[in-house]
């Protein structure tokens, strides 16, 4: 028998020396980082609300109650009870009976409502038919990506069981090293923006946090052939925990999967979703252009399968030695400031991932309150000392000037926005000028994946800003809603219409014009000096979107059908800043400046050189202490 298996055993003698006598314990076992519980009487768990908080809290594990399969009334009975329990008007349009684990999968337009204040509409389900229940959101606006992961888990769930008992088992198992060291190694995104990996080890754990690609130079991946990462061998990674989905981020995650790995992946429920989306298109874009894709699409579903969603917040055991807490990062959907808890109160390490320090239309702003960091690893994309962006009300101000004049001189105003957070900010801002009258009303065209992202942003209301998730629980209030909101689904006939068409303003993917449908709008608008380009997100160098704002005029079209002409840009070309999801070196500096416990260390990434080494002098000047601004391939030991 194993030291797991043992360890086990102890833990179900434990359980059933601290419950009733009359709760049987039929089976204990380990699915990921949770501990569940398998019990003929669920209805008596249901009954005592805090008989799992004290057994989560006595054997410090996260805790999950099944019923016994023998223990279950029949789904066709089951339903009936179920639906009689939960309000009418909580909108269930889907109820899902899974026997082998006990659970009932509730899909509803109103979660709230099944979930019961502080529970209790979810007690009372058990209560009355014993299965667990498991609530998701009807998306208020209809989303392949999250229909087909859903369904696509579904299918998976006897796999994904096995896959969560061996995560589990590896989890906790027994520690072998009696050496206590950490250390970061850097595998991209140093002096650089783009292909973020780093790996975070210890002489027990090696974990890869983010796994991107380089915007504008798709050759340059992170260097993952290294000794600390996979040269030896993708299983000698323990787990990789994903920050949020922009490409820069995640684009190699899959990748991981075709060299072998077989682990979890720790994100939050809409960056899986997201994942999964943006890489897709990833594997899309790069056959359009002829490029060969670093893997297939078996690769995306293969990383879904092996996703492990956590909620802001939830401590979470990853490694014998390792606890990760997610908390916001305010920088788009999902998006998670990583905090690793290493061994017993032995060090702290938190990844910003990219964050937005201050409240946006879209998001709170990023937390920065923690119980403990010794070192932080800090993006500064707008790390310079002159990046300092207008605030929120000037730029919304300034960009309703450009659209307002363009609009009346019956141009179009195209803006190349990235899917995900800068295309629904901006399109927050459009609805309000509309209603508002501050613009003239007129359609609003939105292209490439941005209505399927932001379906997937209405799906997911309680990662957004709290006003904001009110109205969307309100149809009549949901903002996404909005009639002048055009999904643009017919191809080149439909983009010929609007060309031929009156005024209009046009959001469209990607955000740098490196590749997508954004390059067929340049090639039909770009020669109309009525219209305008108007910039609203970060454009790294070597993107076309960058030498277009440094005065680039011949710009090719044609791209990816082999034509490869050039177009002479008549457009007007606007800049308009504060829409970034990153924060700017103010927003950095009172990241650091307000952060509590402030860090004793500080390692800047993800910008260009001077930008981490602004940022990092920045820092060490103000506040005294050690700040770094590494290299590639860097490794850095604390202890």
């Amino acid at each position: 028998m194993s030291r797991v298996d043992r360890r086990l055993e102890d833990i179900q003698a434990e359980i059933e020396q601290s419950v009733p006598n009359d709760i049987s314990i039929t089976e204990v076992r380990y699915e990921g980082p949770e501990l569940v519980i398998y019990t003929r009487d669920p209805k008596r768990f249901a009954s005592d609300g805090d008989l799992v908080r004290e057994l989560a809290s006595q054997l410090r594990k996260r805790i999950t109650i099944r019923p016994d399969p023998a223990s279950l009334s029949p789904p066709e009975q089951a339903r009936e009870e179920v639906l009689a329990v939960i309000p009418e008007e909580a909108g269930v349009t889907d109820l899902d009976f899974h026997i082998d684990t006990g659970e009932v999968v509730i899909e509803a337009a109103k979660p709230g409502m099944v979930i019961g204040r502080h529970g209790a509409t979810l007690r009372e389900i058990t209560q009355e038919v014993g299965w667990t229940p498991e609530v998701v959101r009807t998306p208020p606006i209809e989303s392949s990506t999250v229909k087909n992961v859903r369904n696509f888990l579904k299918q998976e769930r006897n796999e994904r069981r096995d896959i969560l008992e061996r995560v589990g088992r590896q989890i906790h198992r027994e520690e072998m090293s009696d050496d206590q060291w950490v250390r970061i190694t850097t595998l991209g995104c140093c002096r650089e923006v783009g292909r973020a990996a780093f790996i975070l080890s210890t002489p027990e754990t090696r974990i890869l946090i983010d796994c991107g690609d380089k915007p504008g130079a798709e050759d340059e991946v992170p260097y993952l052939q290294v000794p600390e990462a996979l040269g030896s061998g993708a299983n000698s990674l323990d787990a990789v925990v994903l920050t949020h989905a922009h490409l820069d981020h995640s684009a190699l995650v899959p990748l991981l999967f075709k060299y072998g790995y077989d682990g979890p992946i720790y994100t939050t429920e809409p960056s899986r979703d997201l994942m999964g989306l943006l890489t897709l298109d990833y594997l899309d874009v790069a056959a359009k252009e002829g490029r060969a894709p670093p893997y297939e699409s078996e690769m995306v579903r293969e990383a879904i399968k092996h996703t492990i969603p956590l909620e802001y917040g939830d401590v979470t055991d990853i490694a014998p030695d390792v606890k990760l807490t997610f908390h916001n990062a305010g920088h788009i959907l999902g998006s998670a400031i990583s905090h690793f808890h290493i061994g017993d109160g032995l060090y702290n390490v938190a990844f910003s991932g990219d964050i937005h320090y201050e409240d946006t239309r879209l998001f709170n702003g990023a937390v920065n309150n923690f119980p403990r960091v010794e070192t932080l690893v800090l993006e500064s994309t707008y790390g310079g000392r002159d990046d300092y962006q207008t605030d929120q009300e000037d730029s919304e101000r300034k960009l309703k000037h450009v659209l307002k004049n363009t609009l009346e001189r019956d141009g179009k105003v195209l803006i190349p926005a990235f899917a995900v957070g800068r295309s629904q900010e901006i399109m927050l801002v459009l609805e309000e000028a509309m209603r508002e009258g501050e613009i003239p009303e007129v359609p609003i065209h939105l292209d490439g994946m941005i209505w399927e992202a932001t379906a997937i942003h209405t799906t997911y209301p309680e990662y957004l800003r709290d006003d904001l998730r009110e109205r969307i629980f309100h149809d009549d209030a949901n903002p996404f809603l909005s009639e002048q909101f055009n999904h643009i689904d017919g191809g080149e006939e439909e983009r010929q219409e609007v060309t031929d068409g009156g005024p209009a303003i046009i959001l469209s993917t990607s955000g740098m014009l490196e590749g997508g449908p954004i390059r067929s709008w340049l090639e039909h608008l770009g020669g109309d000096p009525d219209s305008s380009l108007v910039f609203v997100g970060y454009q790294a160098q070597g993107t076309l979107g960058r030498r277009i704002q440094n005065g680039w005029e011949e710009i090719p079209v044609g791209y990816g059908d082999g034509r490869q002409n050039t177009l002479t840009l008549k457009m007007e070309v606007e800049t308009v800043d504060g829409f970034s999801g990153h924060a700017d070196r103010a927003g950095l500096e009172n990241f650091v400046k307000t952060m509590n416990p402030r860090p004793e260390k500080v390692l800047c990434v993800h910008g260009d050189e001077r930008s981490v080494q602004d940022l990092s002098s920045a820092l060490y000047h103000e506040y005294n202490m050690r700040t770094f601004a590494p290299k590639n391939l860097e490794t850095f030991r604390f202890l």
